[in-house]
Formats: C-alpha cells, sequence, structure tokens
C-alpha cells in the first residue's frame, strides 16, 4: 500500500484553487453575444421548450451527465460520524472518480441532516437539478430506509454506492472464484463478519445468485446473529440463524466461503485449518484485511484471497462498478438502478475476467502473467475495456426491465461514443505509473540539492515507483531535507567529490570511450567531478537503472554527458524529444521540442520514427501528422511546407505501415471533420492525428508552453527518445509533479530491457 504523509495530503488538498473539483463551461462566453444566449435574454427560449416539454432539460442541460454525490457524513471511510463539513474531501474525491473513470459530471452535496425524514425530503427536492443521485458514507441501518424510500418517491437512478459497490464487485468474484475450485453457490457454506450495509447488500444480492440462507452464518461485533438477539435492526436479522453455532471457529468448520467486511484481525490462522477444500476468504476490512494475505496462504495454500488492497491479487474496488453502472443508466436515462442492472453488471464483470488481457493492462501492472484463475478473479481498475463491457450491459438491462427512456438501437455506435466521451487513453499515467510500482528500479537524481528533487525522491520512495539515489553534498541534503521536514530514510546519498575510488574507475571509464573524441584521462577526472557526468556513467556501468536530470541547468548542458557517455541506441543516428499533452480528448504527442534546433527532412524521418515507437511504448497507436503552414502544397514556395512535404514522403517510404500523412497545418491535423472535409483522401481522415511532428524546435516548443499554460492541458515530459539507457532531461523549473511522472517512465523504461523509448 502507499505511504501517505500527512503533510502532503494536506497540501494536495489546500494548494489553490482549494479542493479537487470546479465548474468549467461548455460553451464559449467570450463576446456580449455569448453572453445573451447564455443568459438573459437568449437564455429564456431553452427555458419556454423545457416548461411546455419537462424532458427537454435533458436536451437543453446537462442534467443527463450529472450526478450528485450526497452525504450526511455519519459513516465516513473508517473515520465514523465525523459530520458533512468534514465528509466534503471524500465526495469531492468520489466526483472525481466519476470524472475519470466515466466522463460523468458530479456535484458534491453534504447535507446537514440526521433524520432519514429530513435527509429523504431534502433529496428528494434536488430531482430536477441531476440525472443521477450516489448516496455515500450514510450509517446503518438509516441507509437502508433512506435509500428505499427515495427510489420510491424518485423518478432518476439512484444508489447508495457503500452498500451496492461492494456487493456488485464481490459477487462478481464470488462467482468467479467458484468456477476456478468447481463449486455451485446453492451448495455452498458461507460465514460472514460484519453486519453493516455493505455486508448485508452482498448477501441480498448473492441471495439472488442462489445463495442458500440456511447455509449463512453472519457475526458482527457482539456474536453470531440469531433469534435471540434483541439488538439489531430487521435487515440484520432476516439473516438469523437457527443452527447451533456460537463461535466464528465452529462456523468456519466446513465453510466454503469467509466474507469479511469488519475489522482488521478478526480472523486468527488456525481458523482457516477447519475449512473445506479450496477454501475463499474476502477479507476486505482496510487498511488491514481481517487476516494478513501472507498469513492467510501460508496457512492454506490451497485457498483463494481477495482484498481491498492493491498490492494482492483480486482486489476488491468500487472504482470498477459505480462509474460505469451510472454511465449505463444515465444514457438510457433510466429511471432507478435497479437488480436487473446491479446483477447485469456482476455478470458483465465476471464475464470481463475471462477475456484475454491486453497488453495495455499488463504493462500498467507489470505482470504478463493475469489470466482467469485464483489471482485473477475480476478485472484490474485500470482496464479500459470496464467501460465498454459494463457501460452497456447495465443499459440493456435497463431497456430489458422497462426503466429506460431512451433507447440505444446501435451498439457500435455507443460504445465509440463511451470512448470518446472518457478519452480512454487519460489513464496513461496511471498505468505507467503503476507499472512503475510493480518492480521498482534505482534512479540516479544528479541535482539532489534542491528541494523539488528531495521532495519528488520522498513521493517515488513512498509511492514506491523507485529506488532514489540522491548526487550531492551530504550536509546541504540533510539541511535541505530537515528545514522542509522531509522524509529521505531509505534514499542512498552520494557525495561525488568524497567518492575518489570510485570517481577515478569512471575517469578511466570515459577516458576509453572518448580518447579519440578529445577527452584525456586528465579531463575525464576533471568530468567526473561533475554530477551529470557521473549520473551518467553509474548509468552505463549498472549502478543505477535510469537517470534524472535538467531541473536547473540548461537542456542541451544537461544532455552532452549522457551523450558522451551512454550514447545513442543502437540504430539511431540522432535523439530527440517529445512532450505528453494529456488533454481532456486524449493524449496527444508532439516532437521535437526540445533537440533538435532545425532538422533537415532526413533528420525529421529519424524523429518520426522515434515518436512513432515511443508512442506505442505509451499503449497508443500513433497517427503521425508533419506539420507546417500549409495543406497538402496550399501554399507553395516556401523551404518550410517543402521541408515537410519531402519528410512525409521519405517517412513513408521507410514506415509503409505507419499512420502518417502531410505536410498539415496543426488544426487541420487535429480536427477529423476538417479532414473529411476538405482532404478526405488523407489516411488521417477517419480519426485525426494523435502524434504531430514540426518543422523545427521553435514550433514545437512554442506550441507545447502555450498548451501548458492557457489551453488546459497537464504536459509531461520533454521524454527524451533514441537513448541506450533511460535518461531523462527535465524542463528548466519543472514541478515535483513534472519529477515524478518522468521518474515513474524512466523507471518503466528501465523495466523493458533493450525497449528503451
Amino acid at each position: 500500500m502507499l505511504k501517505i504523509n500527512r503533510e502532503d495530503a494536506l497540501a494536495y488538498h489546500e494548494q489553490s484553487p482549494q479542493g479537487k473539483i470546479e465548474v468549467v463551461p461548455t460553451k464559449p462566453v467570450s463576446t456580449q453575444l455569448d453572453l445573451a444566449l447564455a443568459y438573459s435574454p437568449g437564455v429564456a427560449e431553452p427555458c419556454k421548450e423545457i416548461a411546455k416539454n419537462p424532458d427537454d432539460v435533458y436536451k437543453y442541460t446537462a442534467k443527463g451527465n450529472l450526478v450528485a454525490v450526497i452525504s450526511n457524513g455519519t459513516a465516513v471511510l473508517g473515520l465514523g460520524n465525523i459530520g458533512p463539513a468534514a465528509s466534503k474531501p471524500v465526495m469531492e474525491g468520489k466526483g472525481v472518480l466519476f470524472k475519470k473513470f466515466a466522463g460523468i459530471d458530479c456535484f458534491d452535496i453534504e447535507i446537514d441532516a440526521t433524520d432519514p425524514d429530513e435527509f429523504i425530503r431534502i433529496v428528494k427536492a434536488l430531482e430536477p437539478t441531476f440525472g443521477g443521485i450516489n448516496l455515500e458514507d450514510i450509517k446503518a441501518p438509516e441507509c437502508f430506509r433512506i435509500e428505499t424510500e427515495l427510489r420510491k418517491l424518485m423518478k432518476i437512478p439512484l444508489m447508495h454506492d457503500d452498500q451496492h459497490g461492494t456487493a456488485i464487485i464481490t459477487a462478481a468474484a464470488l462467482l468467479n472464484a467458484l468456477e476456478v475450485v468447481g463449486k455451485k453457490i446453492d451448495e455452498i457454506k458461507l460465514v460472514v463478519s460484519g453486519a453493516g450495509a455493505a455486508a448485508i447488500s452482498c448477501l441480498r444480492l448473492y441471495l439472488s445468485l442462489g445463495l442458500r440462507k440456511e447455509n449463512l452464518l453472519v457475526f458482527d461485533k457482539d456474536g453470531i446473529i440469531n433469534p435471540a438477539r434483541t439488538d439489531l435492526a430487521d435487515m440484520q436479522m432476516q439473516f438469523a440463524t437457527e443452527q447451533a453455532v456460537t463461535t466464528m471457529r465452529e462456523a468456519l468448520v466446513g465453510a466454503d466461503v469467509f466474507l469479511g467486511l469488519s475489522a482488521a484481525n478478526v480472523l486468527p490462522a488456525e481458523f482457516l485449518l477447519g475449512m473445506a477444500n479450496n477454501p475463499i476468504v474476502f477479507a476486505l476490512a482496510n487498511p488491514d484485511p481481517e487476516i494478513a494475505y501472507e498469513v492467510a496462504m501460508g496457512t492454506r495454500p490451497d485457498l483463494i484471497m481477495a482484498t481491498g488492497r492493491s498490492d494482492h491479487p483480486n482486489q476488491v474496488n468500487n472504482v470498477l462498478g459505480f462509474p460505469y453502472i451510472f454511465r449505463g443508466a444515465l444514457d438510457v436515462r433510466a429511471t432507478e438502478i435497479n437488480e436487473a442492472m446491479k446483477l447485469a453488471a456482476v455478470h458483465a464483470l465476471a464475464e470481463l475476467s475471462k477475456e484475454a488481457v491486453p497488453d495495455i493492462v499488463n504493462n500498467a501492472y507489470g505482470d504478463n502473467t493475469l489470466t482467469f484463475g485464483r489471482n485473477y478473479l475480476i478485472p484490474k481498475p485500470l482496464d479500459p475495456r470496464l467501460i465498454t463491457s459494463i457501460s452497456p450491459a447495465v443499459a440493456r438491462a435497463a431497456m430489458e426491465s422497462g426503466v429506460a427512456r431512451k433507447p440505444i438501437t446501435d451498439w457500435t455506435a455507443y460504445e465509440d461514443e463511451l470512448r470518446a466521451r472518457l478519452g480512454v487513453d487519460r489513464k496513461l499515467m496511471n498505468r505507467i505509473t503503476s507499472a512503475a510500482r510493480t518492480n521498482p528500479k534505482r534512479v540516479v537524481f544528479a541535482e539532489a540539492d534542491n528541494y523539488k528533487i528531495l521532495k519528488a525522491a520522498q513521493l517515488v520512495r513512498d509511492e514506491g515507483i523507485a529506488h532514489p539515489i540522491l548526487l550531492g553534498q551530504h550536509a546541504r541534503i540533510q539541511a535541505i531535507a530537515t528545514e522542509n521536514n522531509l522524509d529521505l530514510e531509505g534514499c542512498e546519498i552520494i557525495d561525488v567529490l568524497q567518492d575518489n575510488d570510485k570517481r577515478n574507475e569512471y575517469a578511466e571509464l570515459i577516458y576509453q570511450k572518448r580518447q579519440r573524441r578529445g577527452i584525456t584521462l586528465y579531463e575525464g577526472k576533471r568530468l567526473m567531478r561533475e554530477r551529470n557526468y557521473y549520473a551518467a556513467m553509474m548509468v552505463e556501468t549498472g549502478a543505477a537503472d535510469a537517470c534524472i536530470t535538467g531541473l536547473t541547468k540548461d537542456y542541451g548542458k544537461s544532455l552532452i554527458p549522457a551523450l558522451q557517455v551512454i550514447g545513442p541506441a543502437e540504430g539511431v543516428r540522432r535523439v530527440s524529444s517529445m512532450y505528453i499533452i494529456q488533454h481532456r480528448k486524449g493524449p496527444y504527442f508532439f516532437a521535437d521540442t526540445t533537440v533538435n534546433i532545425d532538422p533537415t527532412a532526413e533528420e525529421m524521418v529519424e524523429i518520426i520514427g522515434l515518436a512513432a515507437r515511443a508512442v506505442r511504448f505509451f499503449d497508443a497507436e500513433p497517427r503521425v501528422a508533419v506539420i507546417s503552414y500549409s495543406n497538402f502544397g496550399s501554399n507553395a514556395g516556401g523551404t518550410l511546407p517543402e521541408k515537410t512535404r519531402r519528410a512525409t514522403q521519405l517517412a513513408k517510404q521507410r514506415y509503409p505501415d505507419l499512420l502518417l500523412d502531410g505536410e498539415m497545418q496543426a488544426n487541420v491535423a487535429l480536427n477529423p471533420q476538417l479532414l473529411q472535409e476538405n482532404y478526405g483522401f488523407s489516411p488521417l481522415a477517419e480519426k485525426g492525428a494523435n502524434t504531430l511532428i514540426f518543422p523545427n524546435v521553435e514550433s514545437g516548443n512554442i506550441a507545447y508552453k502555450v498548451l501548458q499554460e492557457i489551453g488546459g492541458a497537464e504536459v509531461i515530459g520533454p521524454v527524451l527518445m533514441g537513448m541506450r539507457k533511460p535518461v531523462h532531461i527535465l524542463q528548466l523549473g519543472a514541478s515535483v509533479r513534472d519529477i515524478v511522472n518522468m521518474t515513474a517512465i524512466a523507471v518503466v523504461e528501465a523495466q523493458r530491457e533493450g525497449k528503451t523509448l
């Protein structure tokens, strides 16, 4: 599990603008006409249409893609009843997940009302505003009544995710686990630790899948639930047993399944010994499960286990469900989320787990062994197929059960719409970071006497992305760490000037490499006093796996040591660089942006090849446009259009299978409609370009910096392409986030030996 630093968490939420969400206009509001259309007097026209036909609210407003996350703060995470205001960071976070994973807009609403009737009245009154309601962190037993009453009163999809999210995910995992061990759900004995909202909802769903009530034993903190208990609500007493069992040890004798939704370490290892062959244990208490994974597997090697943790197989994570369930429900304007829709989500999740896992997922988790079985019962949260598997299944179930008001007729087009709405490739850095964590590498930071570098080093160590090696004076580094409350425990610190033996060894090596390029042994010793040369030599000799530098020096000055010590990869004549532009429409790739000032047409061909290889490294298929101020000869005579035209011709000969065209203007390259209307012959006309090759460094550099500052895009890079081993040169003054991103990329490169960018 990630190590979360309290100060980092507070700073993350506090930095301007405070919180995690904002409202962004979706229409232009820059002119007087725009304002008149957006508000008075133009806004009166859609108002009148909606008054005549209430369903037109979906046509003229954002309601159809807007969900409210609503809580009263009575059962927040593991914090308990902390109140509505204290729950707001969690609700904002849930809104972020809705947007990130399903493209759903979200408002969080924290209600100061603990009385169920008052809460119900307030939420019901919000129905005109929202397309759906996600209830969150409401304590049991009130949550059951609140959801039941609101479902009766409201005609929009509504779900209490704390109940149903866990139920849906675990039900899919349970069906698949039973299939793996060859058991049937109507024959198993199931023991449950926990009787809260999630546990009750799990059991209700399992019963609908065929679990027999008489084969069920439920415990809470006060013991087994049986008819003698007088301290429980009706929804808990419905699972009371008549069996003469009093302890969990007794209950687990012969049990096939243990479901834990309670507290850490309540299941002793010896209790597992009495369970049936091939027992199934879902220990879902967070962050520490009812029994530790290593302990459980060590006690029963035949056991199948799931937890809520990302560092073990079969993570039960609600993000596998709620974004996609609401997506499907909203897209058919369902009047509710009913049992048929939940079951559809269960079966869609279960079936997706049995499909071949694509490389994009294997790479994200650094695991090429993912295949349906004991350690892969449910999909991974970063699987881009979730939205096109679950949402259509939920939408179909809504239609078949009669609660859909806007049926879907073209399912192929709907799946295309889902991909476009989400921008599936926006999870690029999530996948890279997840892949880095699977096998963190040694990354040397050449400029460790800098706060940003040290902060990034702490973060990549805490997140399990890399093992940092810091170059600089011990006293200086420790002083910066102390002044800024940084924890560098476990980070190796090397003072280059004090490491005489290693420095002399490296000097001899660079002399051997460069003695016919003007470097004497004396010069080699001088160069090895410079941390960039020393860091590059660490990577070259295997003392480190990757290098990050460039934060405080010009790009060219930082690049030269890497070129002299490590050099380009085999077959690469000229290295280049690329920026990744993370935009709401998906990732775009810009090259060259920092290295080649004014490349020739032949050199541009090299850049095109490196960029295409790098784009594939990031699990995207390159669609390459060679950029100019001319479209296919529309501005004849200029040297720039001629160069880009020739580069395109040469590149097509060299890379015949690459989707490539040029010369063309940037807006045309990025706009499929413009391409189709004016240049339908172009192979890019169907989808437009995602990779732009610029004719010189000025144009590429200007383009990415404009997007970075005013374009609403996150910019990652520069990514150095064509090196023999992983080295990345930061942009001058890069942020801590930039450094962490580039470190993760460098680690994944190091993992894929021989497949550097």
